[in-house]
C-alpha cells in the first residue's frame, strides 16, 4: 500500500486532460482551507469550485469498495476515517464559499468532465 499514489493517478490525469480539451484551465494540489493541511486535486480558483477524484477502495465507493480480509479491524477504521476527514474538507469549504465536487475513479472522465465544466461556468457566471 506504500506505492499507491496520493496525487497524479490515473483517473486524476484523464479527468485533468478532458477538462483541457473542453478549454478549462486549473491549478493542481493546492491548499485552499486556512489552517487545514489537506488538498484539492483540481482547483478553479476564480470559480472557487474545488474537485477531488476518490479512488473507490481508499474513499468506500458504495459501488465498488471492497473490504480488507487481512488486518480487517485497523482497515475498517482507515477507511471510516477518510470518510470522516471528506465530510469534514467538503463542510469547511463550502463554509469557505467553494463548490465542492467528487469524482469517484470509475466514472466516465468525458460525462463527469462536462459536469464539472457545468459548475464551473455557472459558478463564473454568479
Amino acid at each position: 500500500m506504500l506505492a499507491t499514489r496520493r496525487a497524479d493517478t490515473e483517473p486524476e490525469r484523464a479527468l485533468r486532460s478532458e477538462l483541457h480539451r473542453n478549454g478549462l484551465r486549473f491549478r493542481l494540489h493546492r491548499s485552499v482551507v486556512p489552517g487545514v493541511r489537506r488538498q484539492v486535486d483540481i482547483v478553479f480558483g476564480p470559480a472557487r469550485v474545488a474537485v477531488f477524484v476518490d479512488g473507490c477502495f481508499w474513499h468506500s465507493c458504495p459501488m465498488h469498495a471492497t473490504r480488507a480480509k487481512a488486518n480487517a479491524g485497523f482497515w475498517r477504521s482507515k477507511l471510516s476515517e477518510n470518510e470522516r476527514r471528506d465530510r469534514d474538507t467538503d463542510r469547511r469549504l463550502r463554509r469557505a464559499g467553494w463548490r465542492v465536487v467528487r469524482v469517484w475513479e470509475h466514472e466516465d472522465v468525458r460525462v463527469a468532465a462536462r459536469r464539472i465544466a457545468g459548475i464551473v461556468w455557472k459558478s463564473r457566471s454568479d
